[in-house]
């Protein structure tokens, strides 16, 4: 690791030539995917979600937020008068910039190299060029299409080949109907006096008064949840008589959840509907990511298009706008696993849902009671 220092409210990262660093890159943001870049360095990826990835030198990075990476910057340039490096990271995002205002800065830090402290710094430090642009989608997929998992003798590999649960999501922005005679609901000054929501095959998840952990540990989940979370999107009709196009549709709430018996295989293939990414992330497991593709899902041309010898392992995927990706995963978890877009309005709005693995047979496979000093919700 190195040292880090802030000076004139400017942070600073400390390297020396010659060594190299390991940066542990956080997307803590709530509503954006991230570039990353440092100038006049390339970056190496090692890692994504505390999993090991093959080595993948490459000029920026993508991380969408919740999403860790472990890059290794090498601190391989020739020392000179201006030793001095900006890293930046700027927002990815592919909603119309043009209708929706949003903060449009670069975020920067400094590398310098401290083998040149004594020569007085001249100009400002070098600006990462090759940093894509805000809109870039292009760049971003380009990135996530080329990590694969590690898949040697210490980290192997094991995607499951036979699948028991296909799943197809659809991922969509939605309305809501709101009151018109309500004047004081404020969330009803969307487009035509509705309200936004977002939803998961056209349920979106509604919090019920009793969380879902309990109410099925304790076998009281009758009137809380209902077990018909749906494998496939549903056609649905607007108000205006299209099916399944036209723009944003009315949806629906409810609080369905989809249960798996322990150890099912389960792919899941998310169908974004909307005109932006969307960051799926599943609680308490990882996935491999072993396809990824532009426009509708094709259920018999594409999964020949998959990775299944060395795809990703990670617990969050980018799905790209009117665009599909599809993972696979071994339920042998039990217990009450949330799943969600990890923008943060996008759980608000309903696009979620729950997965409730039960109990396989062996004591090791049983889900273990509340830990009598955990709070209750």
């Amino acid at each position: 690791m190195f040292p880090l220092c802030s000076t004139d409210d400017t942070f600073k990262v400390a390297v020396q030539q010659g060594n190299t660093y390991l940066l542990r890159v956080i997307n803590a943001g709530l509503t954006n995917d991230i570039f990353f870049a440092v100038a006049g360095h390339r970056l190496t990826v090692v890692g994504i979600d505390a999993r090991y990835t093959k080595p993948l030198t490459i000029d920026y990075i993508m991380i969408v937020p919740g999403q860790t990476m472990d890059v290794l910057l090498e601190a391989n340039r020739t020392l000179g008068s201006n030793s001095r490096y900006y890293m930046a990271a700027r927002t990815f995002i592919t909603l119309p910039v043009d209708t929706i205002r949003f903060n449009n800065s670069t975020t920067t830090a400094i590398v310098e190299y401290t083998d040149s402290a004594a020569v007085r710094p001249v100009g400002p430090p070098e600006f990462p060029i090759l940093l894509p642009a805000i809109k870039d989608e292009d760049a971003a997929m380009a990135f996530v299409k080329q990590l694969r998992s590690l898949g040697n003798q210490d980290h192997s590999v094991h995607v499951p080949l036979q699948i028991d649960e296909h799943m197809l999501i659809d991922i969509d922005i939605n309305f809501l109907p709101c009151d018109a005679n309500n004047a004081t609901n404020k969330s009803c000054e969307g487009p035509q006096g509705n309200r936004f929501a977002a939803s998961l095959n056209n349920v979106s998840f509604e919090n019920p008064a009793i969380n879902v952990l309990d109410a099925y540990y304790y076998g009281s989940g009758h009137g809380v949840y209902e077990e018909d979370f749906p494998n496939k999107p549903a056609v649905f009709v607007n108000p205006t008589g299209d099916v399944n196009g036209g723009g944003p549709l009315l949806t629906k709430r409810g609080t369905k959840v989809k249960v798996l018996e322990y150890g099912t295989v389960v792919e899941v293939v998310f169908q974004d509907l909307s005109s932006e990414n969307h960051p799926m992330h599943l609680h308490d497991f990882a996935f491999y990511v072993v396809g990824r593709g532009s426009g509708t899902f094709d259920e018999r041309r594409d999964p020949a298009t998959y990775n299944l010898i060395d795809p990703p392992f990670q617990n969050t995927v980018s799905v790209p706008k009117s665009s599909w990706a599809a993972i696979r995963f071994r339920a042998d978890n039990p217990g009450v696993w949330f799943m969600h877009c990890h923008f943060d309005r996008h759980v608000v709005w309903g696009m979620d849902t729950v997965f409730i693995v039960k109990d396989g047979k062996t004591p090791q496979a049983q889900m273990l009671p509340r830990p009598p000093i955990m709070p209750e919700c």
